[in-house]
């Protein structure tokens, strides 16, 4: 399931206030300033620090 591109362009991070890059395989919004990734439940970003995964160093490039 994909994630409307409107939506994409409104949403930012919760933490930084950063651009999200969508990454569609793992279904998550990533922050590379923050270094979360933040799930995609059902079609519905969750964009609760507390729920998002930290991201390794390889992840954050």
């Amino acid at each position: 399931m994909d994630i409307d591109p409107r939506l994409l362009e409104i949403l930012v991070c919760p933490v930084t206030k950063g651009p999200l890059v969508y990454d569609r395989n793992r279904q998550e919004l990533i922050s590379r300033q923050a270094g979360l990734a933040f799930p995609i439940r059902d079609g519905i970003p969750i964009m609760v620090a507390g729920e998002a995964r930290e991201l390794s160093d390889d992840e954050r490039r």
